[in-house]
């Protein structure tokens, strides 16, 4: 209740995981949000908490957690403004919303907002877990990092920020074309929007943002991986939807 904030990485001893999934739960009941934490470190999830609405909108950005668990009300700033901030910097994590039986408003409107699901108090630890489960399955994949990139005529070195072609020859990559790459590369096979793309490359609200500057940076880097001009087959534009990176798919 104090809104201090602990990290968790504990495991229950023998419990084999691959990718640990970390989960941030936001609950200003303390003795619920122990509860939650302890039963999701016990079916192998990592943990972070937060008893307050303004911490947990700071968190949320800076964690790399994979899923929200979202108490609606909350001391600092409510639930929805959570909400409202993390689908403006991160907008696809899953959230899920927890919500006292008669919220139905506010779960009207969180779902409205970009919720993914929503639980309502009191719950059963199964039925928390099948729904985090089930949102986690259907969500986009975390991005890995991506250090190099392997091309038709080379490969990119990220890191580098340099095209290095089988000719011998390279070229430099400017620091936003690297960004867009590896965002584009972390996310293979998904049409990716120039909303997100500005969200998570550019870090700008794209309400009112032009969205020609990511096409022209796009239009360029295309040049530098020597990709087709007419049918591009590393960057390829989505109609209605954005830009993906090497899958197939219906082209401009």
């Amino acid at each position: 209740m104090n809104g201090t904030t602990t990290s968790h990485h504990a495991h229950t001893p023998g419990r084999s995981t691959m990718a640990t999934q970390h989960i941030l739960v936001v609950e200003d009941d303390a003795a619920i949000r122990q509860g939650i934490v302890d039963a999701l470190q016990f079916h192998g999830f990592g943990t972070f908490e937060s008893g307050r609405g303004d911490e947990a909108r700071d968190m949320a950005g800076r964690v790399g957690c994979d899923l929200i668990l979202l108490d609606l009300v909350l001391p600092g700033c409510r639930g929805l403004e959570v909400l409202r901030e993390v689908r403006k910097t991160r907008p696809t994590l899953p959230v899920i919303i927890l919500t006292a039986l008669g919220d139905e408003a506010d779960r009207i409107r969180g779902l409205d907002m970009g919720a993914d699901d929503y639980v309502v108090k009191p719950f059963s630890v199964a039925e928390l877990l099948a729904r985090v489960k089930a949102v986690l399955r259907r969500s986009p994949e975390r991005p890995s990092d991506v250090t190099e990139v392997a091309l038709p005529c080379g490969r990119a070195d990220l890191q580098r920020r340099e095209i290095l072609y089988d000719d011998g020859t390279r070229v430099d990559l400017s620091e936003r074309e690297a960004e867009l790459l590896t965002y584009l590369a972390q996310n293979p096979g998904r049409a990716i929007s120039r909303d997100e793309i500005l969200q998570r490359v550019w870090r700008l609200n794209p309400k009112g943002v032009t969205t020609r500057t990511i096409d022209m940076h796009v239009v360029r880097l295309r040049e530098k991986l020597r990709d087709d001009k007419a049918e591009p087959h590393i960057i390829r534009t989505v109609r209605g939807k954005g830009y993906m990176f090497g899958a197939e798919s219906e082209s401009e």
